[in-house]
């Protein structure tokens, strides 16, 4: 494979055209048409959409009955055919055509020289500033028919995909303008019959408000379908005789803008966008609502027509052109950020509440480090407590110090527990620790300084043990701390251990959007003053389990990978079953460069870095050991906790159901693709 080249990963690239429209000249309009192609040929794009009826103008109402305009657009088109022949992209233009006893308003599918199909306006408007149906047919029932165009007989209907044989997923359909607007659109058909990229050519006028209304339609209808939508709307040229035109393009994928032009354009423009179609084809997948659906609409999206062409993309380094989160349960966007903050943190404390309000109102028992899992399920339980009307003095909340634990963290959990009010103490685990390690002959309790696996396990160990028996004594449940991160990559101890609680908050909440969930609730003043600068100075702390003696601080992500790159995998792994290549290709684009794209608020300067390729390959071969072939057997086990991103949940009951003993090879296999 390629490794560079997007079209081996499941991408392909569409651009939305608009312009200056030249009114009633079919040849300049295809001249520009052309000029379009060309340039996006140059950009390696796959689709390129023009807007509605662009050979001649979408506002020239009765000069569309007259031959000699009629001839020009078919002259016009025969021109645009034959310059086709030569560039990349399959071209989507607007053209009323003449056929039987009407004119209709049409999408014409042109490719390498030829035309593959025209689809033909299924809902003419004859409403306020429309009366299109003077002029034009209407094309709802349309199926099973051709048209001769550009010397040609050619397939002509609502019901025609067009789809590339050498570019698995990418599936046209065109529908135009007000076909958009109704409440079953053609493009629905089309989706459940197999479309993954709709397109529409658009001729709608602006008013006050309305390029908002097209956003809004092609949002959802990108994200009902599962499917890519590209937008182009008409442009400056048109007539302003009674209205004025904006120009507005735009392509949106299930649901998420990838990109959009300036509107009111006084030249060429065009939005063009890297389509997932990998992303797509999952979705469907997993949603198996689709199908069902599909189903029951079976006698209209079973005689679908399906063209079939040879794209030939490129095959080199296009580069990427859709925005890249580098932490994808982090948005960079603030007002998104803070949105999905307010929802993580309230979808937690409002399933503690509800667990507690459920099993009789224990008292929560939790072990307060002074890290940030351990902190930031301590402030989810002080929120809940509040919310319950129960006072913080029923948390009661543990340090428990072993061989390695330093001064800052231990100082910074008892200002906390301070600072929120809850009923803190200390129990120091060393002398059992040592009593343990002295019974099992452990090297170390002769004097050996051997930090192994046992070595951390037995602090880990007693640290859960004393938990769930002092839970015993004063009426309590254990809170669990550990993370979505910590689950994927199996970093807990197993049974008596950080794996094993009543109840886990963190669960559903991946590393690296813990400390912007501690941002909000400071920034937010969810506490008072005081506790917001003690959790300040947590979030500078070195995520470390310190467990080891020494006197450098045990680092966790020096051994098992940065954070950072693993959610990125989790993400993209969870959510849409990617191959470990395609990952790699996408971090890499996401994070070889400190200054490209943006970061999310608050995220300190000192700690953006980048990955380069062969580092982003190594952490994705241990993020493949360790989550497909290791850790399940503690997800199998692990308790209760609220989902909580979109992102998914590694819950045994939930998004992730997979075997304690699967192995990794396929995936492993995957990565050597590129080496």
């Amino acid at each position: 494979m390629n490794f560079w080249s997007i079209y081996q990963h499941g991408f392909a690239r569409v651009a939305a055209c608009t312009g200056h429209t030249v009114i009633a000249d079919p040849p300049a309009n295809a001249e520009a048409v052309l000029r379009h192609a060309r340039r996006c040929g140059d950009e390696g794009v796959a689709v390129a959409v023009f807007p509605e009826m662009g050979l001649c103008g979408y506002s020239i109402e009765d000069l569309l009955l007259q031959d000699a305009l009629l001839d020009e657009v078919e002259a016009a088109l025969a021109e645009v055919v034959a310059g086709s022949a030569d560039v990349l992209p399959v071209l989507v233009v607007g053209a009323p055509l003449r056929h039987r006893n009407r004119v209709y308003n049409c999408a014409v599918i042109v490719h390498r020289g030829r035309v593959l199909g025209v689809v033909p306006k299924s809902y003419p408007p004859n409403y306020r500033e429309f009366y299109e149906r003077r002029q034009i047919g209407d094309g709802a029932d349309e199926r099973g028919g051709s048209i001769r165009v550009a010397g040609s007989k050619v397939p002509f209907g609502v019901d025609l995909l067009f789809a590339a044989a050498d570019v698995p997923g990418l599936v046209l359909h065109a529908e135009i303008c007000e076909d958009m607007w109704v409440p079953v659109p053609p493009s629905a058909e089309a989706a459940l019959a197999g479309a993954t990229v709709l397109v529409n050519l658009s001729g709608s006028p602006i008013t006050v408000g309305r390029a908002e209304d097209r956003k809004l339609l092609c949002r959802s209808a990108s994200s009902r379908c599962l499917a890519a939508y590209v937008y182009a709307a008409a442009g400056l040229g048109e007539s302003t005789t009674d209205l004025s035109w904006d120009g507005q393009a735009m392509v949106y994928e299930n649901g998420v803008l990838l990109a959009e032009t300036t509107r009111f354009p006084l030249g060429d423009e065009y939005a063009v966008a890297d389509v997932d179609l990998d992303l797509l084809r999952q979705e469907r997948m997993r949603m198996g609502t689709f199908d069902e659906n599909r189903r029951t609409h079976q006698e209209r999206t079973g005689d679908f027509r399906t063209v079939s062409f040879e794209l030939d993309p490129p095959s080199g380094d296009l580069g990427l052109k859709r925005r890249l989160e580098r932490f994808p349960f982090v948005p960079a966007d603030a007002e998104r950020l803070a949105q999905d903050c307010y929802e993580a943190y309230n979808i937690q404390v409002a399933g503690l509440q509800q667990r507690l309000a459920a099993i009789g109102g224990p008292k929560v028992v939790i072990g307060v480090s002074g890290g940030l899992d351990s902190t930031h399920a301590l402030i989810v339980a002080a929120r809940a407590m509040d919310r319950a009307g129960r006072p913080r003095s029923e948390i009661l909340a543990w340090t428990l110090p072993g061989f390695a634990t330093s001064d800052h963290t231990k100082g910074n959990a008892h200002r906390l527990m301070r600072a929120l009010g809850v009923t803190a103490a200390e129990l120091d685990i060393t002398p059992t620790a040592r009593l343990m390690l002295q019974e099992m002959g452990h090297p170390f309790a002769s004097g050996e300084p051997v930090y192994d696996v046992t070595f951390e396990n037995v602090q880990a160990g007693l640290r859960t043990d004393y938990l769930f028996r002092l839970a015993n004594q004063r009426g309590g449940i254990v809170l669990g701390t550990g993370d979505l991160s910590e689950l994927a990559l199996g970093w807990s101890t197993y049974g008596v251990g950080d794996q094993m609680s009543h109840y886990n908050v963190n669960s559903g909440v991946p590393k690296t959007l813990i400390q912007h969930l501690i941002r909000w609730v400071i920034s937010s003043e969810q506490f008072d003053e005081e506790t917001g600068a003690i959790l300040a100075a947590i979030l500078d702390t070195e995520i470390s389990p310190e467990l080891v003696p020494g006197e450098e601080m045990q680092s966790t992500e020096s051994k098992i990978g940065p954070y950072a790159l693993h959610d990125f995998t989790l993400f993209h792994v969870l959510r849409y079953g990617f191959r470990p290549s395609k990952i790699a290709f996408l971090a890499w684009h996401a994070w070889h460069d400190v200054d490209a794209g943006a970061w999310p608020p608050g995220f300190p300067e000192a700690k953006r870095g980048t990955y380069d390729l062969p580092e982003i390959r190594r952490w994705l071969e241990v993020f493949c050991k360790r989550f497909f072939a290791f850790a399940q057997f503690k997800r199998s086990a692990m308790p209760n906790g609220p989902k909580v991103s979109a992102g998914g949940s590694l819950s045994p009951r939930g998004d992730w159901r997979a075997p304690s003993d699967g192995s990794a090879r396929a995936w492993l296999r995957d990565l050597e693709r590129f080496d």
